[in-house]
């Protein structure tokens, strides 16, 4: 994926009362999942415990004080599982905040340099 290709957020929206979710990640969501022991790797192997827990993190860029809980209800109750899609979509924006830490060798900020 290039560096300017922008993965929309997952939007959820309650239709009883009107509320909006937005999922997606940056870096301090990342780190937030990682210092938990989440690793994106184990998804393949731990569906049942991974998904969910990708879910709940996805909330904590634009929700922080949402509860594992109440994502638990929204994706279980609300949503009735993940819809197809939802799963590839979620690894995809979960990548999305590493791409702060390589570039392709252009320079981001022309204040620095590298040289090796």
């Amino acid at each position: 994926m290039e560096n300017t290709e922008r993965i929309k957020p997952i939007v959820l929206r309650d239709n009883e009362s009107n509320t909006e979710y937005t999922l997606e990640f940056n870096r301090e969501s990342v780190r937030f999942a990682e210092a938990r022991g989440f690793d994106i790797r184990d998804l393949d192997r731990f569906p049942m415990t991974k998904l969910p827990e990708l879910f709940f993190y996805a909330f904590r860029m634009h929700h922080k004080n949402i509860s594992r809980d109440k994502t638990d209800k929204i994706l279980f109750d609300d949503l009735g599982g993940m819809p197809d899609g939802m799963a590839e979509r979620l690894g995809a924006l979960y990548g999305v905040p590493f791409n702060a830490l390589a570039n392709d060798g252009e320079a981001k900020n022309g204040r620095m340099t590298v040289e090796m």
